[in-house]
């Protein structure tokens, strides 16, 4: 990052993963900017995610390494099993797999409160207004006015103005929503999930994420807390996700709403292996939470004139092959290096979403298929019913290729990242 651009003013709206990452990219490229949240208040909520290397790479250059090393789990390996419980294929993550950065698996409201703290104590509190929903934009060849109402009441707040809008308020965003007036609710998957978090005893080496069963029935599990394995527990995230045929609620209060354990419990009853008793773990967490697989279609422009979309607002994506929060975090290091080095704004702007667009829209299309994912139903179309602790039915040359492919994809090949400077 070489030029300094102080008089440039950027504005954004949201302030989840993307939105706090890009702001935290921009102040250390010496460029002012304010960030706006629809809720009031941040808290740590949600369930676990995972933050590949390549954003790690981004995070570390961000010096946030510390904050992420008392948080998260440095995760060592991903494993497929069947839903007999016979292992597909497994690989080391991470250091283990010779990246020069780690991989994480952590609480997605931890991520937000220690990249908020950053922030807060970079940029300053007065640049970091909550309470702030976006409501509509004027742009013209000097700058960009945003207005801002109370999501609540529907009051209005104020206006601001600034040389950029980068709208990175989510799947549900107001800023592609100007755009596409006509998109409508996202892609529902015909999936529903079913997430808890629960800490409980560590299974296997207690840094490995399992994924179990097939394309139908599937339960994905990963500890997500360091300070739990330092008291010799283990902070377990869980998800059971299962086909279930409905049409979208058109609020999106009516799609994370709290969960039914007979909805969904009976499914995975025979699921209790030497290695962990799914059963048990879903049986012993008190909160659990369901809401539908979702995504949105691939659009053909994200940047108009001094307004852009980044993160989900951009390309949300459904979270198989776990690569929404850093792609987001790719963006915002992509659109930062751009409005340094394009003189113009615009320009800059264009030239972020010529670099982006493409490859994560494909990437969207990928995880439809299922990403990686695909070899544990290849596994249970090809079984023979022999297998007992190890799947024989595909060949390791093949899961080699398809783990490969994927994270060729995805940007986060070893090669790639460890050739990247931090």
């Amino acid at each position: 990052m070489g030029n300094n651009k102080k008089d440039l003013q950027v504005l954004i709206a949201g302030g989840g993963i993307g939105g706090l990452t890009t702001a935290l990219y921009l102040h250390k490229a010496g460029i002012p900017v304010k960030v706006f949240e629809s809720v009031t208040e941040l808290k740590p909520l949600g369930v676990g995610i995972n933050i590949q290397p390549h954003a790690v790479k981004r995070l570390f250059s961000l010096d946030l390494q510390d904050a992420l090393d008392a948080t998260g789990i440095r995760t060592a390996r991903l494993s497929f099993y069947s839903k007999r419980g016979s292992l597909i294929w497994t690989e080391p993550r991470g250091l283990d797999a010779g990246y020069d950065v780690p991989q994480y698996s952590i609480h997605r409201g931890e991520l937000q409160m220690l990249l908020y703290r950053a922030v807060i104590e970079r940029i300053g509190t007065e640049n970091v207004l909550t309470g702030h929903h976006l409501s509509g934009f004027e742009q013209d060849d000097n700058g960009v006015t945003v207005h801002f109402e109370d999501r609540k009441t529907g009051e209005t707040i104020g206006s601001y103005q600034g040389d950029i809008l980068i709208g990175a308020d989510g799947i549900m965003s107001k800023t592609r929503q100007i755009f596409y007036p006509d998109e409508g609710v996202p892609v529902y998957s015909g999936l529903i999930l079913w997430r808890g978090i629960v800490e409980t005893d560590a299974y296997l080496d207690g840094r490995t994420m399992v994924m179990v069963g097939n394309a139908t029935r599937k339960a994905v599990i990963y500890p997500v807390s360091q300070q739990s394995m330092n008291q010799g527990k283990s902070l377990v995230n869980w998800i059971m996700e299962l086909p279930i045929h409905m049409d979208l609620p058109p609020k999106k209060e009516d799609w994370n709403r709290p969960g039914n354990k007979a909805d969904f419990a009976n499914q995975f009853q025979q699921w209790k292996f030497d290695w962990l008793d799914i059963p048990n773990l879903i049986d012993i967490t008190d909160s659990i939470y369901e809401f539908p697989m979702i995504d949105r279609d691939p659009i053909p422009q994200w940047s108009f004139g001094r307004v852009t979309l980044l993160g989900d607002a951009a390309h949300a994506m459904r979270p198989n092959g776990s690569n929404g929060a850093s792609q987001a975090i790719w963006d915002a290091e992509t659109i930062t290096d751009m409005l340094l080095e394009k003189d113009e704004t615009v320009q800059a702007l264009k030239a972020y979403e010529d670099l982006r667009l493409e490859p994560v829209s494909n990437l969207v299309l990928e995880n439809r298929k299922t990403g990686p994912e695909k070899v544990m139903q290849e596994a249970d179309d090809n079984c023979t019913g022999d297998c007992t602790h190890q799947c024989t039915c595909l060949a390791r040359d093949y899961l080699e290729t398809v783990a490969s492919r994927y994270k060729k994809l995805a940007g986060f090949d070893t090669d790639s990242v460890n050739q990247q400077s931090s």
